[in-house]
């Protein structure tokens, strides 16, 4: 196991914003990854992708230890936290710093699904969602599709549920789907009759199947893969809200997920931050120590003000999301562009830094490893899912001069 990084962070970021009960989560958090999740980090970067490599021992330590239970109030088996928000997104940072898979898995669980059923009945809550808290039941959210992602117009989404009596029956595709190949159920995003509507859809259910994990660059044990259906029958009670609300609701969710994979992308940026720094004292180039260039100290002085700046962004929309505010925008949109943009930018910087180290995943002379090639990998989807970085510019534009601007 390599030995992680000393902590920039705690010299540099001093927390005026987020509260103490946060503060407890957030060394918590780090604690669990540090502990069980660091000594098998590289494995899961870099293990094939196949739905026995689903790394279930940390999915369901998470949830021995509560971790599920972060974002929700008591009634649905959560902790019932003042600021859950704010405790769940930089749950998400701790866990991204050592693994960007784990991170996602947890984002995809309790924010996603998790969320989405926070809109549903008090039958959905505790069918689904107070056994989700418990890891008893692992859940996954379903909008993208072959042609859709995107754009989720109903003329886009070609996932179609008829209803006939008591029962939708489904017949599509969706694509993309972390955690699907393990998953329980899926909180589905459908067209019903001209209206867009969510549905809660049991993956064992006759007719449903889920593919083979996709083959992807980066966030390994992040494992995603089509959905089909096929006249699958779904209960009439598995509608969450009603009829024509799936938009708001995927849109409320999603909102929530770009403050968390804003913070993942802060975690990994802090983490191939550290990576450098540790290198860039020790290394030694023309005689002197690769830290002691200007144009690095420089460099690394933006990077640090650049994840500060992100880590601020992320915690104000996650603070505004605890006062209420369903669409906290500007700042989810925000801290979703920046802390992404900045992961990537430090993970692109580390591999420079590394020189022939960051582009190896593993030199044969003495099997070392080296984390930035695998943030490299990792940080590219997160400027992509959950809402590109262009939409995320397009949101912010749309604050400063309205939508017919």
């Amino acid at each position: 196991m390599r030995e992680l990084p000393p902590r920039i962070q705690d010299i540099l970021y001093h927390d005026m914003i987020l509260p103490e009960e946060t503060q407890e989560i957030r060394k918590k958090a780090r604690e669990f990854a540090v502990k069980e999740i660091a000594p098998v980090g590289y494995q899961i970067a870099h293990q094939e992708e196949h739905k026995e490599n689903f790394p279930s021992h940390i999915f369901y330590e998470l949830a021995k230890q509560d971790f599920y239970k972060i974002p929700f109030p008591r009634e649905v088996g959560g902790l019932g936290l003042k600021y859950p928000v704010c405790a769940t997104v930089v749950t998400v940072e701790e866990l991204a710093y050592v693994s960007d898979s784990i991170a996602a898995i947890y984002d995809v669980h309790c924010i996603l699904a998790g969320h989405a059923l926070m809109y549903g009945s008090d039958f959905l809550k505790q069918q689904y969602l107070k056994r989700m808290t418990t890891g008893e039941r692992i859940g996954c959210f379903a909008t993208t599709e072959p042609t859709a992602s995107t754009d989720l117009s109903i003329g886009a989404l070609k996932t179609m549920a008829t209803k006939k009596g008591d029962k939708y029956v489904v017949n599509g595709q969706k694509r993309f789907i972390t955690n699907a190949c393990v998953a329980d159920f899926v909180t589905a995003l459908v067209n019903t009759d001209g209206k867009l509507s969510m549905l809660v859809i049991d993956l064992d259910s006759k007719g449903c199947r889920v593919g083979e994990p996709d083959k992807k660059i980066g966030n390994a044990g992040q494992l995603t893969s089509d959905i089909y259906f096929d006249n699958v029958q779904v209960p009439v009670e598995n509608l969450i809200w009603e009829e024509g609300r799936g938009l708001h609701i995927a849109l409320g969710t999603l909102t929530y997920g770009r403050v968390g994979i804003g913070a993942s992308g802060v975690g990994m940026a802090q983490s191939a931050f550290d990576e450098s720094v540790e290198y860039m004292k020790n290394r030694e180039a023309f005689g002197k120590k690769i830290g002691q260039f200007q144009y690095w100290r420089f460099r690394i002085a933006e990077r640090a003000i650049q994840i500060e700046n992100a880590r601020n962004l992320y915690s104000k929309a996650a603070l505004r999301m605890d006062q209420g505010v369903e669409f906290p925008e500007p700042e989810a949109a925000a801290a979703k562009y920046s802390g992404t943009e900045c992961a990537a930018d430090m993970a692109r910087e580390g591999v420079q830094i590394f020189g022939g180290y960051g582009f190896m995943r593993l030199l044969e002379h003495d099997q070392s490893t080296y984390k930035v090639e695998e943030i490299y990998r990792d940080s590219k989807i997160t400027e992509i899912y959950e809402g590109t970085n262009e939409i995320q510019k397009l949101i912010i534009a749309r604050q400063v001069f309205g939508k017919e601007g």
